[in-house]
């Protein structure tokens, strides 16, 4: 039977339309992933182009599209290309000329609870999954983001703009970069709104699939002028388990609201420390940073686990998801980066404002 049956690419399209995106509940064909269609003899061929090459769900998408066609009788063979194109989330950036598709802020209510730490590996692995990254570090009155990158300088300027920095993949901004370490920034509000602009409109970031951001503690100017600045996807706020630290994170997450910055989720870092017999020291509580979110009614993204890795990474320039890979906190983290792309891109293709795959090709 299979040698007499012909497969023409109607009968693979078909198949291929049963096959749904888990996070967008549509079909692959209908939201036109599907592509370079080919078929050689038993042989049937495709790509297809994903929504973020960061996607927590591309090996589930691959398997069942395999299986899919593989049903087809007659073919003997399936050849599939995973590929990803980010759509942009539809908002007019025009007033800063940045070709930037999607950007994050991620905040928190107070200080020492590792926002730094979470901007700079989710930036690192969206980097490593393909996906064009830019890092900024609003964070003007304490900027550690050059120190967490293991970067000292910006390359030379060019045509009157800043070069951002490069580190694992990821194009890096700070004020950290253009001070003493040892200076104290000691600015007013209207100083750090131009600081805020200059580092969007006269830095040379070339086109981002993502731009995330590095707000300081707190709810202040910072947040205000970034806002005011530039259209944001979204933002995460990370807090730590224990109430202090959940009271500041509130805060920090009706700033978003009043902002009118839509939530992506909370993040809680530093849950718990794993001793060497498996069982869990909860330093600082549990359970902190779920409860915030659901009192908050928007989604909990997940715990990240204390370890001294991560410490020591953002002492050496080099982060955990780099130093450490296969470790729990970087798979934790790895994690936080992809729900964050998935539901950038959710929000992408049901806002009326969606740009298509073809579009941003």
């Amino acid at each position: 039977m299979s040698g007499n049956y012909k497969i023409t690419t109607e009968i693979v399209t078909r198949a291929l339309s049963e096959v749904q995106e888990p996070e967008l509940h549509k079909d692959l064909v209908s939201l036109n992933m599907i592509r370079d269609l080919a078929i050689n003899d038993h042989n049937v061929s495709f790509t297809i182009v994903l929504t973020t090459p960061a996607c927590p769900l591309k090996h589930q998408i691959e398997r069942e599209a395999r299986q899919a066609v593989m049903g087809i009788p007659g073919v003997a063979q399936v050849n599939i290309k995973m590929d990803a194109s980010v759509p942009g989330d539809g908002r007019q950036r025009g007033l800063m000329q940045l070709p930037i598709r999607n950007a994050v802020a991620i905040a928190s209510g107070k200080g020492g609870v590792g926002k730094s730490t979470i901007a700079v590996n989710v930036a690192v692995v969206l980097a490593q999954s393909g996906a064009r990254v830019g890092l900024m570090d609003a964070d003007i009155y304490g900027p550690n983001i050059p120190t967490m990158m293991g970067v000292t300088r910006l390359p030379p300027t060019k045509e009157d703009k800043m070069v951002p920095a490069l580190a694992y993949g990821v194009k890096l901004m700070s004020i950290g970069f253009l001070v003493r370490p040892d200076q104290p920034l000691i600015w007013r509000g209207p100083m750090l709104h131009s600081a805020i602009r200059q580092f969007l409109s006269d830095v040379e970031w070339g086109e981002l699939d993502y731009l995330i951001i590095d707000l300081p503690p707190g709810t202040g100017d910072a947040a205000l002028s970034l806002a005011q600045s530039l259209p944001l996807s979204g933002g995460i706020i990370v807090t730590l388990p224990q109430l202090v630290s959940l009271e500041d994170a509130r805060r920090g997450l009706e700033m978003f609201r009043q902002l009118e910055i839509p939530i992506l989720g909370v993040v809680e870092n530093m849950s718990y420390l794993e001793l060497p017999d498996g069982t869990r020291m909860e330093i600082f509580g549990a359970g902190g940073g779920k409860r915030l979110a659901e009192e908050a009614s928007v989604p909990f993204i997940g715990n990240i686990p204390m370890d001294p890795s991560v410490r020591q990474g953002g002492d050496t320039g080099k982060p955990v998801v780099v130093s450490n890979p296969d470790s729990p906190v970087s798979l934790a983290l790895k994690h936080v980066a992809e729900d964050l792309a998935a539901k950038i891109s959710v929000a992408a293709v049901r806002s009326k404002n969606f740009i298509s795959v073809d579009s941003v090709q």
